[in-house]
């Protein structure tokens, strides 16, 4: 489903900065649909149309765009390591100390010297 909105989201991105493209501006930028239109439209009439078409595209872009976030916030999956719950460690018990060797020495070890051939 996420697929399929976002799909048509990037459709309606891309079909509305075309309209917008198409549209006569006032400082003389691209204006590429402005005054071509080959008499099958007045100048008011286009400009009327490319308005109504830039904003249904306009709503039909923050609909997907808070549809997206919906569905990104409802996600069952934990998203991050750190949101994940922490494995308790499991506890081994400890070897008992046997009675012929005593669990802590009472003397240290001598050292022993190197001894030479």
């Amino acid at each position: 489903m996420t697929t399929v909105v976002l799909i048509v989201h990037l459709l309606v991105a891309l079909a509305l900065v075309g309209v917008i493209l198409l549209q006569r501006s006032e400082g003389g930028a691209l204006g590429i649909g402005g005054g071509g239109m080959g008499g099958l439209m007045t100048g008011r009439a286009s400009a009327n149309l490319l308005t109504r078409v830039t904003a249904v595209l306009a709503a039909a872009f923050i609909a997907t765009s808070l549809l997206l976030a919906i569905l990104a916030a409802h996600r069952t999956a934990p998203r991050s390591i750190l949101d994940q719950p922490v494995p308790s460690a499991p506890q081994v018990p400890a070897a008992p100390a046997t009675p012929s060797e005593p669990a802590v020495p009472t003397e240290p070890a001598a050292p022993s010297a190197p001894v030479a051939d």
